[in-house]
């Protein structure tokens, strides 16, 4: 499999905290070096001047409704619309219908993200008397 290269350019990087002008570059989908200059020829390379660069970001807390409430959303268009966002993560609540309460109904969830999901993903099992 031939090796694909990225090389932003420019950015304002956010990492640990710290915010610094300068390039990363990314081969084959990992981060391989951050600096104030990288000069190496990639296959793509992104003018990132006045852009934030910033790591993905996880959010612990989403109502995508998927199983029994589709019609409010599910988890294909709800993952598509987080990482436009810039959201790589989510952890989905459950107040669904059935509600994840049992393992099997928790993995049953895991399996329609596997199938549909855009990003990352973890879900909450719940808790009932």
């Amino acid at each position: 499999m031939p090796s694909s290269t990225l090389l932003i350019k420019n950015g304002q990087i956010i990492n640990r905290g710290v915010v610094s002008s300068g390039d990363i570059f990314i081969k084959n989908d990992r981060i391989e070096k951050i600096a104030s200059t990288i000069d190496i020829e990639a296959d793509t390379v992104i003018d990132a001047i006045g852009k934030w660069v910033i790591p993905g970001i996880i959010d612990d807390q989403v109502h995508f409704r998927e199983p029994g409430m589709t019609y409010k959303a599910d988890i294909a268009s709800e993952s598509r619309a987080a990482i436009a966002g810039g959201v790589t993560t989510f952890m989905e609540m459950p107040n669904t219908r059935p509600s994840a309460l049992t393992q099997e109904l928790l993995q049953d969830k895991y399996d329609m993200a596997y199938r549909s999901a855009y990003s990352n993903y973890s879900f909450f099992m719940g808790a009932s008397n």
